[in-house]
């Protein structure tokens, strides 16, 4: 499970803010967050550099459940 929608929330930031930097559609994102698609790990790796993010805090849940 990718974690985008969490840290998007955290950081106060848009989905229309990430698919502008990331040169894609807003669709295109929104499916990301909605884990209706998932990245390809390139693209993964690209989010998380524009969010100032460790990789692994996209895809590994901090909650011990």
């Amino acid at each position: 499970m990718n974690r985008i929608k969490k840290v998007l929330e955290q950081k106060g930031i848009k989905q229309t803010w990430l698919a502008d930097k990331l040169g894609k559609s807003f669709n295109t994102v929104n499916s990301y967050v909605q884990n209706r698609q998932q990245p390809r790990l390139e693209v993964l790796n690209e989010i998380a550099k524009i969010l100032d993010v460790d990789i692994k805090e996209l895809i590994v849940s901090n909650k011990l459940d």
